[in-house]
């Protein structure tokens, strides 16, 4: 019997952003997807946080999936030395195969892109068209604010309880990790 290559589907921002550890982070998990043998699955940009994770999988040998739409190919510098390279025509179409070739999904900080990526598979999730596990890494308590919003819709009633069930949240990448192999064993 064969082994299936499991992978991870992240998330993150097209900037490092202000706090040094953002940076460390993404290299960190880069480095862990490649260690555990998880493909990455990703936006393809090569700035950011997003680049950072995927050179941290490259530089530990690991294997990379990225898909970028045309019209973001200049602004993120489409990375083109990936395992696998994907153009879209639209964004829709991007989200749509970096989800469909994950087996997780892992929101590393970011802008309105990664919320509106988080969004979208916890509303698949809570419509029941998936059950693939979602993680945010809340390095220093980044998505704290998230987290309450989303404590805030279910007290507001415009969700029940299990929406909070659909999403773990992790202090760091080891507790990454440690979610991660009891999901994907």
């Amino acid at each position: 019997m064969s082994h299936v290559m499991r992978s991870v589907c992240v998330y993150c921002g097209s900037r490092d952003g202000r706090a040094a550890h953002y940076a460390k982070s993404a290299d960190e998990t880069g480095a862990m997807l490649a260690t555990n043998g998880w493909r990455l699955v990703y936006g393809a940009g090569d700035v950011g946080l997003m680049g950072r994770v995927a050179n941290a999988v490259q530089k530990a040998g690991g294997a990379t999936f990225g898909v970028i739409p045309t019209h973001l190919f200049d602004r993120e510098v489409g990375k083109r030395d990936l395992d696998t390279f994907i153009i879209t025509e639209t964004m829709h179409e991007r989200k749509k195969v970096m989800f469909m070739n994950a087996d997780a999904v892992v929101v590393l900080p970011g802008g309105a892109g990664s919320l509106d990526e988080f969004f979208e598979v916890l509303t698949w999730r809570q419509l029941g068209l998936h059950a693939k596990p979602i993680y945010l890494l809340n390095i220093d308590g980044f998505w704290d604010p998230l987290v309450a919003l989303l404590d805030h819709v279910v007290d507001q009633g415009f969700a029940g309880d299990d929406i909070l069930a659909y999403v773990t949240t992790v202090p760091d990448v080891t507790s990454l990790e440690t979610a991660l192999r009891a999901a994907l064993s």
